[in-house]
């Protein structure tokens, strides 16, 4: 029941709420982005929804306009030289995910559940088939990201990720939506460029010590 029909109301209810009352910050952050870099306020990118059908997510735009299409942003040689003044606040704060509240409304993700992979992010794509994680709406926070968000390796955020698909409940997206404003007000696991950067850190500890 909750699956089929109480996460749906919860979404459009929730959404729709925020949506209003954020209306205000929504407004000023189009006019920080307008006036910090030439370009559009929203961005579109391509992202893999619920039975690995396409949709395309909204984000405010956080980088320059030169910066290469569809590629990861761990993947850039060096990712800050495209972020923007105000994408380094909106990255930090997790701010530039609020037009995903439009997806939301649309039914193409949920507020909990797996973050949308890329098109072309065949790894992570792949690893998550094995959980049954392409099966459900990709989410605007889950589990695995306030357990590590960037920092984590794909093989573990996936698990991480089919944890989710085999445990979604009322009370678990409860303490996952709690988790989401714990992690973003800590800014823990936001590393630029930073996909399996928590086994960078113990790696590098690890030589450190042998030395």
């Amino acid at each position: 029941m909750y699956k089929l029909f109480i996460k749906r109301i919860l979404d459009l209810v929730i959404s729709f709420i925020g949506l209003v009352l954020l209306s205000p910050l929504i407004l000023l952050l189009c006019i920080l982005i307008k006036l910090d870099s030439k370009g559009p306020i929203l961005f579109k990118q391509k992202r893999v929804g619920k039975d690995k059908e396409y949709f395309n997510i909204l984000k405010f735009r956080t980088m320059s306009v030169d910066t290469p299409k569809d590629m990861p942003t761990h993947l850039l040689r060096n990712p800050d030289a495209y972020i923007t003044n105000a994408g380094k606040f909106l990255r930090k704060t997790s701010l530039d995910e609020l037009p995903q509240i439009i997806n939301i409304l649309k039914g193409e993700m949920t507020i909990i559940g797996p973050r949308p992979a890329l098109w072309n992010q065949e790894d992570l794509i792949r690893e998550r088939d094995k959980y049954h994680a392409n099966d459900i709406k990709p989410g605007l926070t889950g589990w695995a990201q306030i357990n590590g968000r960037d920092e984590l390796e794909i093989p573990l955020k996936a698990k991480l990720d089919g944890y989710y698909v085999k445990h979604m409940s009322f009370l678990f997206d409860f303490k996952c939506f709690i988790g989401t404003f714990t992690s973003v007000l800590k800014h823990e696991g936001v590393v630029e460029g930073g996909t399996g950067e928590m086994s960078e850190i113990k790696k590098k500890s690890k030589e450190v010590r042998s030395l």
